[in-house]
């Protein structure tokens, strides 16, 4: 039972993906503390605090909004983690375990929607 934002584990894994984004982070250069170190890091933060943003709403339609823009800072926090890699700040290897975890919250953000878009219209169905 679902009974707040933290329950869903979309939510959850989005947290971990921080966790590992801030770790990844950790050993970029000291000149891109404002840079891509912070633009990865908004990122990743953006992607749990939309989730539970859009579980906080009234109606369908704005927790569908919100699960979209946690979707949509996923492919930013991709698109920065490969730049990251072109730079060599980072290494493949390193950079692994916030790549899978994007996917994977990527694929249970779909699963939300299309769960919420099933249930009730106008209201939002709790999962």
């Amino acid at each position: 039972m679902v009974n707040s934002y933290r329950d869903l584990l979309v939510w959850q894994r989005g947290m971990d993906l921080v966790e590992s984004v801030y770790q990844v982070t950790r050993s970029f250069p000291r000149h891109e503390v404002y840079g891509l170190t912070a633009q990865l890091r908004r990122a990743a933060v953006s992607v749990p605090s939309n989730i539970a943003e859009g579980h906080g709403r009234r109606h369908l339609g704005d927790y569908l909004h919100h699960l979209s823009i946690a979707n949509g800072s996923l492919f930013e926090l991709e698109t920065h983690l490969l730049l990251a890699q072109r730079l060599t700040y980072v290494l493949p290897a390193e950079a692994e375990t916030a790549s899978r975890l994007s996917g994977e919250v990527g694929r249970m953000l779909a699963g939300l929607a299309r769960a919420l878009r099933r249930g009730q219209s106008g209201r939002v169905a709790r999962p």
